[in-house]
């Protein structure tokens, strides 16, 4: 066994144990700091297969954004962690089955003859993962890669959409009502006299002038 084999299994090993401690901790708070720690050794598994800048995004996106924003939320919301916790060993069966399904996936996937004959391919000194992953998807995926894009703009707006929900207090403009207004509905020409009768002084000082 090499060091990096070590390496590998004691990342591995604090992985699943940070995993299903997200899972079973009682407090959301401990459960979202675990999930902290689950990002970073997998980070650390990626820097073990050369994949740096997966590394590096999985750190600073999921970690420096994502978990910060979870945290804020857990603890800024009033949450019953009694209530959540009804019920919960109720969906074991389900879950565990779901799990075992997944675990058999992933083995048939990666005992595949495919992955069983990859060998390691040695790089130069001056090759960059991240220009490589560029290259790749903005040449051969980026049809795919757009097609996702789009699908995660529609995903937004369906959220922002679903969750809106109108105040009575809150001035909103509804853009539908603006394109339908017509010129006659938005200007209105009022002919009227005047009522105001110039006072006498006035009029002699104008005749004077």
């Amino acid at each position: 066994m090499v060091f990096t084999d070590f390496i590998f299994y004691v990342l591995a090993a604090i992985l699943l144990f940070s995993a299903s401690r997200v899972i079973t901790a009682r407090n959301p708070v401990q459960a979202a700091l675990f999930l902290v720690l689950s990002f970073f050794t997998a980070a650390g598994i990626w820097l073990l297969l050369q994949a740096e800048f997966l590394a590096i995004v999985l750190v600073l996106v999921y970690v420096g954004a994502v978990m910060v924003l979870f945290l804020f939320v857990v603890m800024m919301l009033d949450i019953n962690i009694d209530k959540l916790r009804e019920g919960f060993w109720s969906y074991l069966p389900l879950a565990g089955t779901i799990g075992a399904l997944m675990a058999v996936e992933m083995a048939m996937i990666l005992g595949n003859k495919y992955f069983m004959a990859a060998e390691s391919v040695s790089h130069p000194a001056a090759y960059s993962d991240t220009a490589a992953i560029g290259k790749v998807m903005y040449t051969q995926y980026l049809l795919p890669f757009e097609l996702a894009s789009v699908v995660l703009l529609v995903a937004i707006v369906a959220a922002i959409a679903l969750t809106l929900r109108e105040k009575r207090e809150s001035k909103s403009i509804n853009p539908a009502e603006q394109v339908t207004v017509r010129k006659q509905d938005r200007i209105r020409m009022v002919k009227m006299k005047s009522e105001t009768q110039p006072k006498p002084d006035d009029v002699d000082q104008g005749e004077t002038s």
